[in-house]
């Protein structure tokens, strides 16, 4: 069976938000998901282990790594559109009864935390691919754009 994308819309809610956050399945499009394997997922590890794993090869390290690592990339993408809502009258801030609107300090904290998340998240299934590339065929360690170079504030680590 082939893939559209690697996980669902319900995956990235189940893995990258907690229980207490509702958010619809609809909030969140194939297509956010199509641009956050883009973006995040095929840089590391790379087109033709990406395609192996939409095929449903490598089930395993899907599971444990790739998937985790991708919900949380679609989340740190997904979330400033959650934030607000666009419709015929513009843009609005949503707000719930008996809840308050968490202001820009808030919002930057969360998407640091996010962001954070996501990297480590990122970061992790790299490794393991490092630690196990004999077991990926399709996977090409030069091409991982993490084992370039990645700046953490003010060190730099050079790989």
């Amino acid at each position: 069976m082939k893939y559209r994308t690697l996980i669902t819309a319900a995956e990235v809610i189940e893995m990258a938000f907690a229980d207490a956050e509702y958010i619809p399945p609809e909030a969140i499009a194939e297509s956010d998901i199509a641009a956050a394997e883009r973006r995040y997922m095929v840089p590391v590890m790379g087109r033709a282990l990406y395609e192996r794993l939409k095929e449903g090869k490598y089930a395993q390290f899907k599971e444990e790594y790739a998937a985790p690592a991708l919900a949380a990339c679609v989340r740190v993408m997904v979330q400033p559109l959650l934030n607000v809502r666009c419709g015929a009258c513009g843009v609005a801030v949503p707000a719930g009864e008996g809840m308050e609107q968490a202001d820009e300090r808030q919002r930057a904290e969360l998407m640091r935390a996010l962001r954070r998340r996501a990297r480590e998240l990122t970061a992790r299934m790299s490794e393991h691919l490092q630690a196990h590339a004999a077991e990926y065929k399709e996977y090409d360690d030069e091409s991982n754009i993490l084992n370039r170079c990645t700046i953490y504030g003010d060190i730099i680590a050079v790989r």
